[in-house]
């Protein structure tokens, strides 16, 4: 295989970086040895932050987090790092509008991502819209918040959205579901021109056979373009006796039909194995929701939520998560058909 490369993607060379550790076994990710980097009550009147995304800004980072406020209700909570592991935050609330610029609060928001498409930043998040489903909105500045129309009814969750536009629309996975928490759980994925006008849905990928991923999976990180393809870090849910371990997986999606999946890998990247992600407020819990990446060293760091309690930071090559993933895919006939029946 040729050394893969990223396409689209800046230099980074600030990017949080540790060295791979040797005798690593397994996939080639790595965890950071000073994991979490976000621990309990981090700013006033918030006692948890986690599953959280981050990316570049300006000469630092700047990220949408969960917070789990004191009466246990989560909100969207700004912060910002000159190094992507120290983090200050925001004590109030991401001041969400509506378009004429009165405030627009949702009742809840909650597991936030956030993707840059073209010259405009993209918040979504989970919300309340009679039911759970998918809230969004924008900035440019992040100074000023435009909510934007809830994209699906409910019920919904775990949407992102690709880093550019495919075909001329906007690109978007998400999990549809029923109105209980764990429903069905399979990716979808669906089209927009102007981000108010949802259609086109197709069918990405189902749960898997393994038993890391055999409850339900969803999206994570906003999909990483490469030379083989779209690079989706994603979560898979199992259910034990002692109750669900949610671990991360990764796939690589057609780079011009992204409901078609090339490589699945079989095995988890990462599961809950430290303390930080076995013990916390939800146990056995490692939940992805944003990666950085340097187009010259090929390094990615992967951020995700540890037990609903902390932010943790792995690390991988693209060339070598690649290379493994495709070495240990698994597909189906869902995975790899149109998604369109």
């Amino acid at each position: 295989m040729n050394k893969v490369k990223f396409v689209n993607v800046d230099r980074l060379p600030n990017i949080p970086w540790q060295e791979r550790p040797e005798n690593l076994f397994g996939a080639p990710v790595w965890k950071y040895t000073e994991n979490p980097i976000i621990g309990r009550n981090p700013v006033k009147n918030v006692a948890r932050i986690f599953n959280s995304a981050v990316m570049p800004y300006e000469d630092g980072f700047i990220g949408v987090f969960r917070g789990e406020q004191l009466d246990g209700i989560p909100h969207v909570y700004l912060g910002r790092s000159d190094d992507g592991l120290s983090w200050k935050f925001d004590e109030e609330k991401v001041p969400f509008t509506d378009a004429d610029g009165n405030p627009f609060m949702p009742r809840y928001a909650y597991d936030p991502r956030l993707v840059k498409v073209e010259d405009t930043y993209y918040i979504i998040w989970c919300t309340d819209f009679y039911g759970a489903a998918i809230g969004m909105a924008r900035t440019k500045d992040f100074k000023t918040f435009e909510r934007l129309e809830n994209p699906f009814i409910p019920y919904n969750r775990n949407a992102v959205l690709f880093p550019r536009k495919i075909n001329g629309n906007f690109v978007m996975l998400s999990r549809p579901s029923d109105g209980g928490h764990t429903g069905f759980g399979d990716i979808f994925l669906s089209e927009s021109p102007d981000m108010v006008y949802w259609g086109k849905h197709r069918h990405v990928m189902s749960k898997g056979n393994q038993w890391w991923q055999s409850l339900k999976i969803g999206g994570g990180a906003a999909p990483i373009e490469t030379s083989e393809g779209w690079l989706m870090f994603y979560h898979g849910v199992s259910s034990t006796c002692n109750g669900y371990v949610y671990s991360i997986g990764g796939a690589i999606l057609d780079i011009d039909e992204p409901s078609r999946v090339k490589y699945r890998c079989k095995n988890f990247l990462i599961t809950p194995e430290e303390e930080y992600e076995e013990r916390g407020f939800v146990p056995n819990v490692c939940f992805p929701c944003a990666t950085l990446q340097d187009s010259e060293t090929g390094r990615i760091a992967i951020y995700y939520g540890a037990a609903d309690s902390y932010v943790a930071v792995a690390f991988t090559q693209l060339d070598d998560i690649v290379k493994y993933i495709i070495e240990n895919s698994e597909t189906d006939e869902s995975d790899t058909e149109p998604g369109i029946r």
